[in-house]
C-alpha cells in the first residue's frame, strides 16, 4: 500500500470518527465556556491575593 492510499484511509477514517463525535450544543458551549473563565479569574484572584499577602510579610522580615 503506498504512501498516498494510506493517507486516504486514515483521512477516511477521521472523517467516519468525527461523525460519531456528539458536539456541544451552543447552550451547553456557552455554559462550559462561562464556567471555565469564571474558574480562571477566581484562581487568578486568589494567586493575586496570596502574592500580595506573602510579599507583604516577606518585605517585613527583610526590613527589619
Amino acid at each position: 500500500m503506498g504512501m498516498i492510499q494510506k493517507s486516504k484511509s486514515f483521512f477516511k477514517g477521521v472523517k467516519s470518527e468525527l461523525k460519531k463525535v456528539q458536539w456541544p450544543t451552543r447552550k451547553e458551549l456557552t455554559t462550559y465556556t462561562v464556567v471555565v473563565v469564571v474558574t480562571v479569574l477566581v484562581v487568578a484572584g486568589i494567586i493575586a491575593l496570596m502574592d500580595t499577602f506573602y510579599g507583604s510579610i516577606i518585605g517585613l522580615i527583610t526590613r527589619s
